[in-house]
């Protein structure tokens, strides 16, 4: 990013804000690691003219079922411009501390293919920067484990789904398909 914006500068730009924020407008931007690897994407790039579903994960919650059905949603969208992101979260105290724990649960219980960031924290002050600003943007914080934003393809916030919205819900579905 920061090359990016260095490239950008060096060639004449003058805005303040730069090419690289009005590439990724909205909250999907910046570099964030991905869970159980050293190696980082980069949002922009990763939801670049996709509908994005963003989602805070726990491994040991009552909700952790919903992986098997958010990889269903995406499997059946992505062809389409349709993204999953999670972001494990130790925010209430579901996530183990061990990010080899965590992986185990998404990618060897589950199956998860899409996205997995590296634990992080979604609320309050020490939220990462795409939960601070969805919570900005929206006036909605995570109340639990699996919560979801749904961001259009410019970058707005369209939904807000509550940790017991299913992935298989008919009206998430419909948002979905909408923006798609």
């Amino acid at each position: 990013m920061i090359a990016s914006m260095m490239f950008a500068l060096a060639m004449g730009a003058t805005d303040n804000a730069s090419n690289y924020d009005t590439q990724c407008p909205g909250p999907l931007r910046g570099e964030h690691r991905l869970l159980r690897s050293e190696e980082s994407v980069d949002l922009c790039e990763l939801s670049h003219n996709k509908v994005t579903l963003v989602v805070n994960t726990a491994s040991q919650c009552g909700f952790t079922g919903q992986f098997e059905g958010l990889e269903e949603l995406y499997q059946t969208y992505k062809e389409q411009g349709f993204q999953v992101v999670g972001f494990p979260s130790d925010s209430f105290n579901q996530e183990y501390g061990n990010e080899e724990q965590t992986a185990d649960v998404c990618y060897i219980n589950y199956g998860v293919t899409f996205p997995m960031m590296a634990t992080s924290k979604v609320r309050g002050g020490e939220a990462n920067p795409v939960f601070a600003e969805l919570i900005e943007k929206t006036g909605e914080s995570p109340r639990w484990n699996f919560y979801k934003y749904l961001v259009g393809r410019d970058g707005d916030v369209l939904g807000v789904y509550s940790s017991t919205t299913r992935p298989d819900d008919q009206s998430m579905r419909r948002d979905i398909e909408r923006a798609l």
